[in-house]
């Protein structure tokens, strides 16, 4: 018995210090990447710019600081007062993130009123293709459409807008970040986001293995009590809202965060009658991976263009993958702060809003005729 004891005080000890020895190993590396790759000194391109919102911190506030060490004049206005502001201000282009949700109802006609002055307009549609109902109704009133998703590109050209680009979002390093956290964050296997349906697939089709294998799960968000295993899970769920500044020690302290895009699917979840497909990775691919967390990720068809998967971060196909990766990566914790590594790595380097603010500048640069 004594010898079955000190066996088990010794197992304990040695898991202990390799958990250690591991967690200490990721930190180091990531502020050891974190401190290699500074954010890039941008000089200023001779454009005034008015910046209109769409009221998501992460995004805006990101944004914001990368146009305002991107441009030599920039102004962030209003939805409410955007003809008004474009008047005074008269910009080289007014740039409206989104144009959606927190926007008034006669935001398209300020725009037009904008454009008779002789302004150029712009929308970056970050939403598709899941509000492409509402967005296929403001696109043509803009000189520049950008979207997010490879999927719509066609989409607004066949509505006639001559100017379409695709440009993916990016992340504000300096929110989402790698940072020492509190045991009260720590979690086998994360998931932050809405319950939609496709998720909620996922989730009962592999929570009878998390929770046989007494897996520490935290999931937040709304309408998980569509779960079937709802019951079981209720104790792992976070029912309230998180910020983006909430979410970010959840993605530090877990072992595994679980990236799951949207349905694209007609229904309840979606604006998407016209059914758009979706082709591109979300921004939270970015923010996880910003984190320096590991991070398994459903496949979309653009990923490949900024993640190396198996190198800066883990793919699955299907429920039964996602099961088994989960067990294999909670089992080889040197393999996943690797890639983890490599991730934040990649992710500083290319795909910031300071980087992205270069490839959006020289859209705009061009020479581009108005939608009308």
């Amino acid at each position: 018995m004594v010898a079955r004891k000190n066996n088990s005080r010794k197992q304990v000890r040695q898991s202990g210090y390799e958990t250690g020895f591991h967690t200490g190993w990721r930190d180091g590396a990531c502020e050891a990447v974190s401190g290699l790759l500074p954010q890039p000194e941008l000089t200023p391109v001779p454009m005034r710019m008015l910046y209109i919102p769409q009221g998501f911190e992460a995004i805006d506030t990101g944004l914001i600081e990368a146009l305002q060490a991107s441009v030599t004049e920039l102004h962030v206005g209003s939805a409410e007062q955007l003809a008004e502001q474009a008047a005074a201000i008269s910009p080289d282009i007014v740039l409206v993130m989104n144009g959606l949700h927190t926007f008034p109802d006669n935001h398209l006609q300020q725009i037009g009123e904008v454009k008779q002055r002789g302004i150029r307009t712009a929308v970056w549609f970050v939403d598709d293709p899941y509000m492409t109902e509402k967005t296929v109704i403001a696109a043509p009133h803009y000189d520049v459409v950008l979207t997010h998703e490879l999927g719509t590109v066609e989409l607004y050209r066949s509505i006639g807008c001559t100017n379409v680009h695709y440009l993916p979002l990016a992340v504000h390093a300096g929110l989402y970040r790698p940072q020492r956290t509190d045991s009260a964050f720590a979690s086998d296997v994360c998931f932050i986001g809405q319950g939609f349906w496709n998720r909620i697939g996922l989730l009962d089709a592999i929570s009878e293995r998390l929770l046989a294998k007494r897996r520490k799960i935290f999931l937040s968000g709304g309408l998980w009590e569509r779960l079937a295993a709802y019951k079981r899970l209720q104790p792992f769920i976070h029912t309230d809202w998180l910020s983006a500044e909430q979410t970010i020690p959840y993605y530090n302290s877990a072992k595994i965060v679980i990236n799951i895009h949207r349905t694209t699917e007609v229904g309840s979840d979606n604006f998407n009658a016209l059914q758009s497909p979706g082709r591109s990775i979300n921004p939270r691919t970015f923010e996880i991976a910003a984190c320096g967390a590991f991070q398994l990720t459903d496949i979309r068809e653009d990923l490949p263009y900024y993640y190396t998967p198996g190198q800066e971060i883990e793919t699955f196909q299907d429920a039964e993958e996602l099961a088994a990766k989960i067990d294999f990566y909670l089992e080889n914790e040197e393999a996943r702060s690797r890639i983890a590594v490599n991730g934040l790595r990649r992710t500083l380097r290319d795909h910031t809003f300071r980087s992205r603010t270069v490839q959006l500048l020289q859209l705009f640069m061009r020479e581009g005729e108005p939608n009308g």
